[in-house]
């Protein structure tokens, strides 16, 4: 666990320190109407409703809008109408069989009687006249005349508060009881109100507050039930409307005491109870967008021009969506929306309340527990994972974050806030995606900076830019494999001390890696002084077994350069054999559960480390197989031996690169072509002549090879090796 932090201490702190922003966020969220999360939640919020809106379940309920349309303006006049237009209209309605009728609009203003305004603008009248135009007066009394209408009629008066202390018109008597006592309710409180004239509030069957509760942004999600007065409190116009349309006498409201207030949690209406929040107030269930439930217009109405059985047994709910009238709202359905149908969406869902989704109290306190026990295991686990299981994490992690959102939203009727929930899921594994990608960056510098070491930079750049051309997997395929070996090490190790040697063989080794690497070469590994390389994998390589032989070549140049170098230093000077095979050889990934190494194994690698030991016992620097030597049309090369090496049973022909220079020397030329018509006749057993040829070349040139022949002639001369002699020489040493 401790290496666990060590290694992502970074992430983990800044994932913790985001989730603690954030739960602190949703924690001011709570208390401040106006935060971020509590804007970005209503964007969220509606579109979760209008997602679900064709699953939302569909009532047989009669509500019937009739609206105060541009065309009943057209038609009638402009607003506000004569009272006797209006009871007309009511009239109307209730002889085509509408149950309750609530009004969206206030009559404040006492409507000015003519007669009044005849008996106010003449200047001289007779006693008589004056006295038949007063009797006349009751009869043109438009507000008595609707107030008559509303007689014996279940009406809805609207009227609304205000934060100003003000107070127009007579306000209603409550018909809401409060299940406990204490000094103040929950509900939202407010200083004044316009209510209607006396008049006609003294003859209504009931009325509501028209006051809409929009959110900060200005849209309507959710509405108030219960608004407080002084001391008391008063329901809205669509609660009221589902008062009269239950037959009931009064509203009930339960609530929860809390230290000198009582906490609302709930109204009861007839025999259906209505859960709220704490401040009286339910989410709207929109049907749908505007017009969603039948509009009549109000013209029609006073015409007599409508469909009775519309009316029969409904609701009417009376407003305007005239845009002079400013009564057009902001809603999750749409903007432009009658505010009139926005009671009516409401009214819908106090019958029937299964429609009402809720907002409990503890909401946030859930959120809050699943932010901290998401957020510490995210912080804790998503460092550990890959690119790819990340995003499949934090994909996976949304996914079931909106689909418990949208079950609890669809099924359970719950409203939980949904914002923070997401943002700690992308903001998280967004984190860890940056980490991961920055972690990766730097850890493919790090291991190109190791595998340089070993890796020409050209194929650490290509397997970084294609991957998928690269595979660890042990696989067989024919290769070239190199073994160097400085000369005598031992005994040179001995005559240096520690700091010496290592001086020695760093200086040493990198120009000799560097030549391999310029060769396109891959080293394995170092052993002492020896240095393996092989090629054609990781990555294929063309004329690996050509670029192997002149990567020898520049390596026998370099140990030149560097010997000097190294006298002059102060140091013994170095010698090096080089030994290359081509064949087929196991590459891969190979070691222990503790160790490991890609490296190359087979038949093939160990002949190559053989043809380097016996370049001491030929006395050239340089040896190759014959399958080498078949894949190098552009490198001369001098027959060494045909021979059996220890551990072989098959013979393997063995040739000394000639450097392309030295063939150019007539003399070089002419005793190497001398050389290769002494070995065919050794082979021939034609020891006189072969003996003739050696001994000259070795005249001249005092060649450790040619006096090997020799020898060999002097003893196959005592010891002739038969008639089946093949020409191989077999090694019993390595």
């Amino acid at each position: 666990m401790l290496k666990y932090w060590r290694r992502h201490q970074w992430v983990v702190f800044c994932s913790l320190l985001f989730s603690t922003v954030l739960v602190l966020a949703q924690l001011s969220a709570v208390y401040s109407e106006q935060s971020l999360l509590k804007r970005l939640d209503g964007i969220l919020y509606d579109s979760r409703l209008t997602l679900t809106l064709p699953y939302r379940a569909a009532t047989d309920l009669p509500v019937v809008i009739v609206d105060i349309d541009e065309k009943s303006l057209q038609q009638v006049g402009r607003w506000p109408w004569s009272r006797q237009l209006v009871a007309q209209m009511l009239e109307q309605l209730t002889a085509a069989g509408a149950s309750v009728v609530a009004f969206d609009v206030i009559f404040s203003e006492p409507e000015r009687n003519p007669v009044q305004q005849v008996l106010q603008g003449a200047k001289q009248l007779s006693a008589e006249m004056t006295e038949e135009l007063q009797q006349l007066a009751p009869a043109l009394d438009a507000d008595q005349h609707f107030a008559n209408s509303l007689e014996n009629k279940d009406v809805v008066l609207g009227f609304l508060f205000q934060q100003e202390q003000l107070a127009v018109g007579q306000l209603p008597e409550s018909y809401v009881l409060m299940d406990s006592e204490a000094s103040q309710s929950s509900a939202s409180h407010f200083a004044g109100y316009v209510a209607n004239t006396a008049v006609l509030q003294q003859h209504s069957s009931g009325t509501g507050f028209i006051n809409s509760s929009p959110d900060p942004d200005g849209f309507i999600r959710q509405a108030a039930l219960l608004i407080r007065y002084q001391d008391k409190v008063y329901p809205s116009l669509a609660l009221e409307a589902a008062r009269l349309y239950a037959l009931a006498n009064e509203l009930t409201v339960e609530t929860a005491p809390l230290e000198q207030i009582n906490t609302i949690v709930g109204v009861t209406v007839g025999n259906t109870r209505i859960n709220t929040d704490l401040y009286g107030r339910v989410l709207i269930p929109y049907r749908g967008p505007a017009r969603s439930f039948p509009y009549i217009s109000a013209s029609d109405v006073l015409h007599g021009q409508v469909d009775k059985t519309l009316l029969k047994d409904a609701i009417v709910f009376v407003g305007t969506s005239a845009v002079g009238h400013a009564d057009l709202r902001s809603t999750p359905v749409g903007v432009q929306y009658p505010g009139v149908e926005v009671h009516a969406n409401v009214f819908e869902g106090l019958i029937y309340p299964e429609l009402i989704h809720s907002h409990p109290d503890w909401a946030e306190a859930l959120v809050f527990l699943f932010l901290v026990v998401l957020g510490l295991l995210m912080s804790l686990v998503f460092p550990s994972l890959g690119p790819v299981s990340l995003a499949l994490s934090g994909g996976g992690l949304l996914l079931l974050t909106l689909g418990g959102n949208l079950y609890c939203w669809q099924v359970l009727k719950l409203d939980l806030p949904l914002t923070s929930s997401l943002l700690l899921i992308l903001g998280l594994t967004l984190l860890n995606l940056i980490y991961g990608f920055f972690g990766a960056s730097q850890q493919k510098a790090r291991i190109k900076s190791i595998f340089d070491q070993y890796v020409p930079p050209a194929h650490i750049d290509e397997m970084l830019n294609h991957p998928e051309s690269v595979s660890l997997d042990g696989k067989r395929k024919e290769m070239s494999v190199l073994f160097s070996d400085i000369r005598g090490f031992t005994s040179l190790s001995e005559k240096l001390s520690a700091t010496e040697l290592k001086t020695l063989l760093n200086r040493y080794f990198s120009p000799i890696t560097k030549t391999i690497f310029e060769h396109h070469g891959t080293i394995d590994k170092y052993v002492g002084d020896m240095v393996m390389a092989f090629w054609n994998a990781p990555l294929d390589v063309k004329d690996h077994a050509e670029l192997a032989v002149k990567a020898g070549f520049s390596m026998l140049k370099v140990t030149d350069e560097l010997s000097k170098s190294f006298v002059l230093d102060g140091l013994p000077a170095i010698d090096i054999g080089v030994g290359i095979n081509t064949g087929e050889m196991n590459v891969g990934d190979m070691g222990s559960e503790y160790r490991r190494a890609y490296t190359v194994l087979g038949d093939a690698v160990n002949l190559g480390s053989r043809l380097e030991s016996l370049t001491k016992y030929y006395g050239v620097r340089f040896l190759v197989s014959q399958s080498t030597v078949q894949q190098c049309q552009n490198i001369i090369f001098r027959s060494v031996d045909k021979v059996k090496v220890k551990g072989k049973t098959e013979a393997v022909a063995i040739y000394e690169p000639v450097d392309a220079s030295l063939v150019l020397n007539p003399d070089f030329a002419a005793a190497l072509q001398q050389h290769e018509q002494a070995l065919l006749l050794y082979s021939e057993q034609n020891w006189a002549d072969a003996e003739v040829l050696w001994a000259s070349l070795h005249q001249r040139y005092s060649d450790k090879l040619y006096s090997l022949y020799l020898e060999r002639l002097a003893h196959y001369r005592q010891h002739p090796p038969g008639a089946d002699w093949d020409g191989v020489y077999t090694h019993a040493e390595k």
